[in-house]
């Protein structure tokens, strides 16, 4: 059976191209402004779709972790202030979603909890992401289910017994599981690509890979290892403020990215043996028959 779902207009899965997402996440600082100028750097690359990360504080935010302090670019202030500091609002995203429509790109959310979801399934975004954090979050994930829209399963920091019980709340048939690894940036001998496989061999549904790594190469081997879709947080600036930054992609890295897939994808070609025209006149040059 053929493993494919469709993501707004576009089919994804065995036989069509990787679909790219460029995870803006918060890497915007509470900004509108940065949040479009890394939608231009992702049109510009030609990533198929920008994504967001939406929550209500006082729901995801730990109790102990509320009241604690920290230094940030707006002072000195709780955990809990920041992150309402970095939220996006109804008024914003309603900016963010006329802007990705009048540059010619989709554009979807992680939610993390059901009040998100709901908010954001009011935009009709072309799947809803459930964060590795919340794969164990059974609540979620049938909100989720019940809104009818394809889902993006992440699985950093979980066992395959946890997938297994997110994928049988799930619909199966409208799920594209992404392998990945939950640390920020992730060492390379922690990135374990060989799992894209072990999930295209124990799941009947498109497998892709969401990459936190510095550089670009283990994103384009995913894709040789079977996802077909990539997704990497973007940045304007590695250096700014933010937890996510240091693990992110600039412009000119996602531009390259998409270059790279693309060059990937065209060097897989199809298995079967032949002999190319481009070979024809090697051949004639250099070929012996001996017997």
């Amino acid at each position: 059976m053929k493993r494919e779902i469709k993501l707004g207009d576009r089919m994804v899965g065995d036989g069509h191209p990787t679909f790219i997402v460029a995870e803006v996440g918060i890497n915007h600082n509470g900004s509108v402004q940065t949040a479009k100028e890394l939608i231009n750097a992702a049109v510009e690359a030609g990533v198929d779709a920008v994504k967001f990360q939406k929550r209500t504080p006082e729901i995801c935010v730990p109790d102990h972790q509320k009241n604690q302090m920290r230094d940030t670019p707006w002072g000195y202030i709780s955990y809990l202030e920041y992150r309402h500091i970095v939220e996006f609002g109804q008024a914003d995203y309603e900016e963010i979603d006329a802007y990705c429509k009048s540059a010619g790109i989709d554009w979807l959310a992680s939610s993390w909890d059901v009040p998100s979801l709901e908010f954001m399934d009011a935009f009709s975004p072309p799947a809803h992401k459930v964060p590795s954090a919340l794969i164990t979050d059974h609540e979620l994930l049938r909100a989720i289910k019940k809104t009818g829209r394809p889902v993006i399963l992440s699985t950093g920091m979980s066992t395959m017994a946890e997938i297994e019980e997110a994928v049988a709340i799930l619909d199966i048939d409208n799920l594209l599981i992404c392998h990945t690894t939950s640390s920020y940036p992730c060492p390379p001998e922690e990135l374990n690509l060989k799992m894209i496989k072990t999930l295209v061999d124990k799941f009947p549904c498109p497998i892709g890979y969401s990459g936190h790594e510095v550089g670009l190469v283990p994103s384009a081997l995913a894709v040789a290892m079977g996802a077909c879709l990539v997704e990497r947080h973007v940045t304007l600036d590695r250096a700014m403020w933010g937890s996510d930054q240091a693990a992110s992609v600039e412009p000119h890295g996602v531009r390259t990215l998409v270059k790279y897939i693309r060059v990937t994808e065209k060097a897989m070609g199809d298995g079967e043996k032949q002999v190319y025209e481009s070979e024809q006149s090697s051949l004639k040059k250099l070929r012996r028959y001996s017997i």
